[in-house]
C-alpha cells in the first residue's frame, strides 16, 4: 500500500491518514480526466467519499465549497473545465430502478462530463457503456483509510 505521495496514474492502493490526503488523491486522479470518465465510489458512511469527490472537483476547476453530498437531491451538477455530475444513491433501493431515478442514461450521454456515483453498489447490475473507475474507501478514520482504485 502506497502513501498519498505516490501518483495515482491508473490503479493501485493508497493509505490516507486524513481528509487532506483523501482530497489530494481525488485531485491527482482527476488531473488526467478529459471527459467521459465514470467513477463508482463505495465505502461506509463517513469513509471520506465526498472528500474524495471534492478533490476531483478541485482538479476540474470547480469551487469545492459548492460540492456537498447530494443525498436528498440525488444529482448535483457542477461546471468547471468539465461538467461534474455528482450522484448519491444512498437513499435509493438497490437495483436498476436507482439508475432510472437519477436519469443515469441521459447523464452518460454527456461525453464532456465526469460522473461520480457514491453508493454505486446499489446499481451493481447496471451495464456500463465503457470502462469505469472503481474506488473503494475503507476505514473509519481512527486508522489510515485504505483507498483502492481499479479500472474495469
Amino acid at each position: 500500500m502506497s502513501g498519498i505521495e505516490s501518483q495515482p496514474d491508473a490503479t493501485g492502493e493508497w493509505a490516507s491518514h486524513n481528509d487532506a490526503e483523501t482530497f489530494e488523491l481525488g485531485a491527482r486522479l482527476a488531473e488526467q480526466f478529459t471527459g467521459g470518465e465514470i467513477i463508482l465510489l463505495d465505502g461506509p458512511l463517513g469513509a471520506g467519499k465526498t472528500i474524495f469527490v471534492k478533490g476531483i472537483a478541485s482538479a476540474l476547476n470547480i469551487n469545492v465549497d459548492e460540492v456537498t453530498s447530494p443525498s436528498f437531491t440525488l444529482v448535483n451538477p457542477h461546471q468547471g473545465r468539465l461538467t461534474l455530475y455528482h450522484l448519491d444513491l444512498y437513499r435509493l433501493d438497490e437495483g436498476l430502478t436507482a439508475a432510472h431515478a437519477v436519469d443515469l442514461q441521459e447523464l452518460l450521454a454527456d461525453e464532456q462530463a465526469v460522473i461520480v456515483i457514491e453508493w454505486a453498489e446499489r446499481i451493481s447490475a447496471y451495464r456500463w457503456p465503457s470502462a469505469v473507475w472503481r474506488v473503494r474507501i475503507s476505514g473509519d478514520g481512527e486508522e489510515a483509510r485504505r483507498i483502492i482504485i481499479q479500472r474495469d
